[in-house]
């Protein structure tokens, strides 16, 4: 083989090798570019994935921020109206405490269920209960009260019981006065007047201003009605000295 020959075949094997390598290197990168592109599509698609599932999450947590919300506003309006309520019916008590009883604006610690007990040297026994009362404004120590009840026992005598629309108690001298319907119960007798007080220190009580006596027997109008605690006697006298006790028989 001649020398021409062997460089034309080396030539030939050259340009083959040059066109096998381009057509090589074309072919990978078209390859390479779909993979990347495949690739590329899967992440994308990944990605939406993703994305939706965080917006289901948020809204989600919005419907139930929305929710809790609404439910915050019910209880808000319920709360306030529960209040409204409340602060409706302390005003209408607080007016009604005002009409019963001597002017009580300021008077403060208001108490329920008020109960006293109270023993004199003699062995008598002085019960006071109302339904509530509050301090005096003059006094402190004088608590006004309403709708009262009242007992005075002893062992040796019979039980006064006493019941009156209002009253006061005076806390350091167990001093206590009834007012307005008052009503007394002693023996067989029925006492009803206006005003009754209880003075512990003189063991004395007095009922006065429109004062009515009933027995089983007898009706009588009287101006004063004095107890003797010690002795449980009763003594009773007309409005003035010029004024006779009216009784009527039954």
């Amino acid at each position: 083989m001649s020398i021409k020959s062997l460089i034309q075949i080396l030539i030939l094997i050259i340009i083959f090798s040059i066109i096998a390598g381009v057509y090589h290197k074309y072919f990978n990168v078209n390859k390479k570019i779909v993979e990347e592109t495949t690739l590329q599509e899967i992440n994308n698609q990944e990605q939406i994935k993703e994305l939706e599932r965080k917006i289901s999450e948020l809204e989600f947590k919005n419907n139930e921020l929305a929710e809790n919300i609404g439910n915050k506003k019910i209880q808000t309006i319920t709360t306030e109206n529960i209040q409204e309520k409340i602060t409706k019916e302390n005003l209408i008590n607080e007016e009604k405490i005002e009409n019963n009883i001597i002017p009580s604006k300021g008077i403060k610690n208001l108490v329920k269920d008020v109960e006293y007990t109270s023993v004199d040297d003699r062995g008598n026994t002085f019960y006071l209960l109302a339904n509530s009362g509050k301090s005096n404004l003059n006094n402190n120590d004088i608590l006004d009260l309403i709708n009262v009840r009242g007992k005075i026992s002893s062992d040796k005598r019979d039980t006064i019981y006493i019941v009156s629309d209002l009253g006061q108690y005076n806390s350091v001298t167990s001093n206590s006065k009834f007012y307005k319907n008052v009503i007394i119960n002693y023996q067989e007798k029925q006492i009803t007047c206006i005003n009754f007080d209880i003075n512990m220190e003189t063991n004395k009580a007095i009922a006065y201003n429109d004062v009515i006596i009933t027995d089983p027997k007898s009706t009588m109008k009287a101006g004063i009605v004095e107890f003797d605690l010690k002795t449980k006697d009763i003594n009773i006298n007309p409005e003035s000295t010029s004024t006779d006790i009216e009784i009527v028989t039954n």
